[in-house]
């Protein structure tokens, strides 16, 4: 089993451009997988934070978590549903993470934490986290290509 782990074959085919074995098929986390985290996490806590400021709330680290908490727990679950630590950068990953964010972050405001989902406050939140959570993937991606581009 351990010496056919990593051999070529149909259990376990290898990345087309990189001969390693596809992250995919293996089901190993890739590299970036805590950055992608740590960004994703600070994209739902900045919304937060920005729209406590701009509304003039308690700036309390308890009032943004207590606020941040459901659209946290739908980011969790978006990972684990899309298995975001296979491919953490890619853009589709990042429009998965975002409607399943945006959706089921809204669904738990309203009927498990009990507050509102004015239309206002969904649209603006489609638009900040789309914006982010596939931007900064969008950014990663044409970083890497430019530098898989580049001569040296």
């Amino acid at each position: 089993f351990v010496s056919g782990f990593l051999r070529p074959g149909p259990q376990n085919p290898r990345h087309k451009r990189t001969g390693l074995p596809d992250r995919r098929q293996t089901g190993q986390m890739h590299p970036r997988t805590p950055l992608a985290a740590a960004l994703d996490t600070a994209v739902v806590v900045s919304f937060i934070a920005i729209g406590r400021r701009n509304h003039d709330e308690d700036e309390a680290i308890s009032g943004i978590v207590e606020t941040a908490a459901p659209f946290l727990i739908a980011l969790a679950i978006a990972w684990v549903i899309w298995r975001v630590w296979l491919q953490p950068d890619a853009v589709m990953t990042g429009v998965r993470v975002w409607l399943t964010t945006l959706g089921l972050g809204m669904l738990l405001r309203n009927l498990v934490f009990d507050d509102g989902t004015a239309a206002s406050f969904v649209i603006v939140a489609s638009i900040f986290l789309g914006t982010f959570f596939v931007g900064w993937r969008a950014i990663a991606g044409a970083l890497a290509s430019r530098a898989t581009n580049c001569p040296r």
